[in-house]
């Protein structure tokens, strides 16, 4: 799932945008994009001043460079509603407030950086994002640095795992094609997020195609998720694969309801998690504990009403709870 198993504001399914999101959910890829924090003006959070001591409860948790800097830069692809988009120039989403939320227990605001969702984990290291939110699944693969092959190609990173989506299979409106399940691909064509985990999905369902005696599966990767849905409004590819509440919110959302379709498949339910880089043990542990505050204090689950989410809650954060 981002997916993303797969992200001004985040996120990504996948959640985000009205109006909006049908434009988006055929647009072009987004340009790299720097945006401000996820509330207008990149207000202060309640209980504490940027860059000075917060009475927020886990302000203290935090590292001492993130306390300074009042700031957690967060790298996502602002390009998957409802889980985070973009209205304007602001990025809003399911990720962008389950951050607000975050942040009035943290006292630092969480500032979205929107860039193409194959790069964001690259980032980390570099010290130019803190943390990847960006509907992102919790994977062995990716919690050790490894690619698609098995190579080592990182560090790795450590998730804080914070939500839960199947996949969701987006087919043109009247579903023409009668696609009920992965199996009945078959023989079709694909289109599919680049560095996502359903990039991943459409190869081993070719090779479970091939393995089974039936037709190819061939499949098309795309820099974003809008640009996949493009290609099957188009009649290029029979589906996209993306993280289920993405495709239940493009399939209510794009051309007034009137263009996909939404096929879920409950029984690969995967975990999103908040990447960090793996030396940075403190944030890491700092976001865990935010996490399981809000789900305590009910702010979680208001976050994933507001978008339809509710599906994809979890009872308690988990540390590189994906396999």
């Amino acid at each position: 799932m981002t997916a993303r198993s797969t992200r001004c504001t985040t996120a990504k399914t996948r959640t985000s945008r009205l109006a909006a999101v049908a434009a988006i959910a055929v647009a072009g890829s987004m340009l790299l994009t720097a945006c401000g924090d996820q509330t207008e003006g990149g207000s202060t959070p309640e209980g504490g001043k940027t860059g000075a001591v917060s009475s927020a409860p886990l302000f203290s948790k935090l590292p001492a460079d993130i306390q300074k800097a009042g700031v957690i830069k967060v790298g996502t692809d602002a390009t998957y509603a409802p889980m985070e988009f973009k209205e304007g120039e602001k990025i809003v989403g399911v990720d962008p407030d389950i951050a607000a939320a975050l942040s009035k227990q943290l006292g630092v605001n969480f500032e979205f950086t929107s860039g193409t969702f194959d790069t964001l984990l690259t980032a980390l290291p570099t010290g130019r994002t803190d943390i990847v939110m960006s509907s992102m699944t919790d994977t062995k693969a990716r919690q050790e640095g490894l690619d698609d092959k098995g190579q080592k190609t990182g560090t790795g990173v450590d998730f804080v795992d914070y939500f839960t989506a199947s996949t969701g299979i987006l087919v043109k409106k009247g579903n023409p094609e009668n696609i009920r399940s992965l199996d009945d691909l078959c023989g079709k064509k694909l289109a599919v997020q680049r560095g996502t985990t359903y990039e991943q999905a459409a190869k081993d369902q070719a090779e479970k195609c091939k393995a089974d005696g039936k037709p190819a599966l061939t499949f098309e990767s795309f820099p974003t998720d809008a640009e996949a849905q493009t290609r099957v409004k188009a009649g290029g590819a029979v589906a996209d694969l993306n993280d289920s509440p993405v495709a239940a919110y493009i399939a209510k959302t794009a051309g007034g309801g009137n263009d996909f379709e939404a096929i879920a498949n409950k029984t690969d339910a995967g975990l999103f998690g908040m990447a960090v880089d793996k030396k940075n043990t403190q944030l890491r542990d700092a976001l865990k504990e935010a996490v399981d505050a809000i789900i305590k204090d009910g702010t979680y689950k208001a976050a994933l009403d507001k978008w339809g989410a509710a599906d994809g809650a979890i009872p308690a954060a988990k540390i590189n709870g994906g396999s």
